[in-house]
């Protein structure tokens, strides 16, 4: 993985967008304030145009972006992060950006500092309800790949975002080295980045890195060691769905401690795959213990979008816990997409 310099493209999001405007990287227009900024950063928020997006610098368990439709809840969340430190030291710093309208999208590049590979394109669900209605959650599920992300716009991100992004960083002595996860708004004027991690995506990984076929463990060794092999990277010609179980009440409170049923009814062979995000033995019983509980994941092989979003739903039904909780239109973007692109 990187070094603890080269992950501050995530782990500080002003340092991100601050570099980024160094390199020409597109992003949205920002400011970053510090804690003796607060009437600065305020005059900054009453002169700009709502929505407008508060971001807590630093590393806030997924919760440190708040979208506020009004100056008034912008002044809020800046009073919130800032004075009432609600994310502790990782609200040290604030950026105060601009509304990106359009649809998310996230690519991850595999690089060895100066070379590298991209997978599959996804994207997830990170709202609590359908509809992308109510709270934001760490992800609620995700689709790969996204047909939103044509060849074309594929080609816009490795030219405009992942090239000089590494560039940059080698430039500025800190060779970045690992996975790139470039989180991205897909808008009228083309690919812009909402955010780096310095890391694989939670749930988009669950999608992305069964479309793989081939020596996965070797690809990420040799970029590991500065030799990195594109060769031993092929893809399926694929889709991949994940449907997030969630306890009931997430992403606010919770309970923890319920059984979880039907495990056994899911088999790989099927090309159902469920991973393990909040669970725990409680001896010989599986039950839950976290939020965000299980990742229910189909491989369509040989399926559509549509196909593959039904064998999905499909495994989900066989499992159940106290509580259970997801959401019923993951990846229904993608096949309102697929729809636009046949007409």
């Amino acid at each position: 993985g990187p070094t603890s310099a080269a992950a501050s493209l995530e782990g500080s999001k002003a340092f991100a967008k601050e570099f980024m405007m160094r390199h020409g990287v597109p992003t949205a227009r920002f400011r970053s304030f510090g804690p003796n900024e607060q009437h600065e950063a305020e005059r900054f928020i009453t002169e700009s145009q709502a929505p407008i997006v508060i971001k807590a610098d630093g590393l806030a368990a997924g919760k440190g972006v708040m979208v506020c439709g009004s100056t008034e809840a912008a002044l809020l969340a800046l009073h919130e992060v800032l004075v009432k430190r609600l994310f502790g030291s990782a609200g040290d710093r604030v950026v105060v950006e601009e509304f990106l309208e359009g649809e998310e999208a996230s690519v991850f590049a595999i690089t060895d500092g100066d070379r590298f590979v991209t997978l599959a394109s996804a994207q997830d669900h990170k709202r609590i309800l359908d509809g992308d209605e109510g709270k934001n959650t760490g992800g609620m599920g995700a689709y790969a790949p996204a047909p939103l992300i044509t060849k074309e716009l594929h080609m816009r991100i490795v030219e405009e975002i992942i090239t000089p992004t590494l560039k940059g960083m080698r430039q500025e002595g800190t060779p970045y080295r690992g996975c790139l996860y470039c989180g991205l708004m897909i808008t009228e004027a083309g690919p812009k980045v909402i955010e780096f991690n310095s890391r694989f995506g939670d749930p988009e990984s669950q999608v992305v890195v069964p479309l793989i076929d081939g020596d996965f463990a070797q690809l990420l060794l040799s970029a590991a060691e500065g030799r990195l092999d594109s060769s031993l990277l092929k893809q399926h010609p694929a889709s991949a769905v994940c449907v997030v179980m969630a306890s009931r009440g997430y992403p606010d409170d919770y309970e923890t401690g319920k059984e979880i049923q039907g495990l056994d009814s899911t088999r790989p062979e099927e090309g159902i795959v469920v991973f393990h995000a909040g669970t725990r033995y409680d001896g010989e019983k599986i039950v839950t213990s976290g939020g965000r509980v299980l990742g229910v994941t189909a491989i369509g092989y040989g399926d559509d979008l549509r196909g593959t979003i039904a064998s999905a739903y499909r495994a989900v039904g066989k499992i159940a816990f106290d509580g259970a909780y997801y959401r019923s239109d993951i990846g229904q973007k993608g096949l309102r997409r697929l729809s636009q692109v046949q007409l």
